[in-house]
């Protein structure tokens, strides 16, 4: 008997490493990146509603330049109320504020303080002034602090509230 010769099988490699399940790293990059989309859009709809008060104040920068300049007060009261009338109507429902003159108005823009600097303190000024060709206006300076405090406490619009 001739001996026979060995039957070897075949090497058999084991099945390809599969991408799933996946590893603990790519879940938290997953993670990160999801979070992070997130956030950027968060802060973008967060600059985006805070466009208007931005322009306000920019607006009311421009206001103290020229007043700086050309310390004349009627204009610098007519603008001041034209500038904060036209951020009320923008930003509240227009039949809130619209209608509003004299010591209503004067009222309204106290509404976020609680010292009443409009109706008892130097925001009277707004009231007069405008029409007033013999006045000299003296606290200009206070008068434009006292706008800018007001923008700025300006709450942040709720998305789709149009009047």
């Amino acid at each position: 008997m001739t001996p026979q010769p060995l039957q070897l099988r075949d090497i058999h490699l084991p099945p390809p490493v599969s991408w799933w399940p996946l590893a603990p790293g790519w879940w938290l990059v997953g993670a990160l990146l999801i979070v992070t989309a997130l956030l950027i859009i968060w802060l973008r709809r967060r600059w985006r509603q805070r466009a208007y008060r931005r322009t306000g104040l920019q607006q009311l920068h421009e206001l103290e330049l020229r007043h700086q300049q050309h310390p004349d007060s009627v204009p610098l009261a007519a603008e001041l109320s034209r500038l904060l009338r036209h951020m009320a109507i923008l930003h509240y429902p227009r039949h809130d504020c619209a209608g509003l003159e004299g010591d209503a108005w004067l009222r309204f823009l106290d509404q976020p303080f609680n010292d009443q600097p409009f109706s008892s303190g130097v925001g009277k000024a707004l009231i007069d002034s405008p029409y007033r060709r013999d006045t000299t206006l003296t606290n200009g300076q206070e008068l434009i602090q006292l706008c800018r405090r007001w923008l700025q406490q300006l709450p942040t619009p709720r998305s789709g509230r149009r009047s």
